[in-house]
């Protein structure tokens, strides 16, 4: 089983596991998945893409559809989304648990005002009036830092540039004050100066709303700025978790070891950079034993015949590896 462990905990993953029927057999999406998430703390979960971070988030929303079925539990506030009937599940989808999806040029709907879309959801969870409802829509783009937004409000997505888009779909998913905030790469496919302002807003959003945030990205750099903690994942399993700080000084997976390796650093002299060898693993086809033994440099007769369980290694950390002591007395990364 794959723990994030923390001493009070506002969502409880147990056991969560999401299977697709396809052609080719079950593709095991996310694999006996369990984390917690405490009040106001942001938690990152991080992986190449395939590995089941964006579908571990759907999976917690109930957005899954067949052919996937969902299983396991899912605790928020004493209650689990997994069983609980869709019409209830519906009042805390955008109210209480929000969501930003990956491209908000898809998720976004082009033929509706974009100030309309941000009144939907509060036409679903309050009992605010017209007027008061656009009131809100209005600031909630000035929150965001949408500029004119009188103006904008009336206007299309395709009206907005990528940054725009994506801070309008961080304003409908804020706008019932939600305690906990699902982001999937919020900032993918912005530019480096957008990115940095998109983050920086939802750290004091975080701030503000007492919020807490869980964060899928791939970027290593994006964890180490808004991250308390993180969570490696692999061919849908969490094979380490742990404090940022604390991972990124000393890896004890060889996986995570080769995601670190291959982000390029400032304070050294130029290198090659590392990269892990081959490609991820068929989720309908999963090796024997690891999923990560057939890329890793450290693998040993175990590891091709036994799956690694998660294991904690000290207060708070975790992993699943067999050889997680020789990779901590590895070479440190440049």
């Amino acid at each position: 089983m794959t723990v994030i462990a923390t001493d009070s905990a506002g969502l409880v993953v147990r056991g969560l596991t999401t299977t697709f029927e396809t052609s080719r057999g079950v593709a095991i999406a996310a694999a006996d998945v369990d984390f917690d998430v405490a009040p106001g703390e942001v938690v990152g979960l991080v992986g190449e893409s395939g590995s089941g971070k964006s579908v571990t988030l759907r999976s917690i929303m109930r957005l899954i559809r067949e052919p996937g079925k969902v299983s396991g539990r899912v605790e928020w506030q004493g209650r689990d989304l997994v069983a609980m009937p869709e019409e209830e599940l519906r009042r805390i989808r955008g109210s209480e648990i929000a969501m930003i999806f990956q491209e908000p040029m898809t998720a976004l709907n082009p033929v509706l005002p974009v100030g309309l879309q941000i009144e939907e959801n509060l036409m679903a969870h309050t009992r605010l009036s017209a007027r008061e409802r656009r009131a809100r829509a209005l600031e909630l783009m000035n929150i965001v830092g949408i500029p004119a937004a009188e103006r904008r409000l009336d206007e299309y997505p395709h009206q907005f540039s990528g940054g725009m888009r994506q801070r309008a779909m961080i304003a409908i998913a804020l706008a019932c004050s939600p305690k906990l905030l699902l982001a999937d790469e919020p900032t993918t496919a912005l530019d480096v100066t957008i990115q940095d302002q998109i983050l920086k807003l939802l750290l004091d959003l975080r701030d503000r709303l007492s919020m807490s945030v869980v964060l899928v990205t791939h970027d290593l750099g994006v964890v180490a700025a808004t991250c308390d903690r993180m969570a490696v994942m692999y061919a849908g399993r969490i094979v380490e978790t742990g404090t940022v700080a604390e991972v990124f000084a000393r890896p004890r997976h060889p996986y995570t070891r080769g995601l670190l390796g291959s982000v390029p650093r400032s304070n050294v002299a130029r290198t090659m950079l590392s990269s892990i060898e081959g490609t991820p693993p068929s989720l309908t086809n999963l090796p024997q034993g690891c999923s990560f033994h057939p890329r890793c440099s450290f693998a040993a007769a175990q590891c091709l015949e036994e799956r690694p369980p998660l294991e904690t290694v000290a207060r708070g950390r975790k992993v699943a590896c067999f050889r997680q002591e020789v990779v901590a007395k590895a070479e440190a990364i440049l």
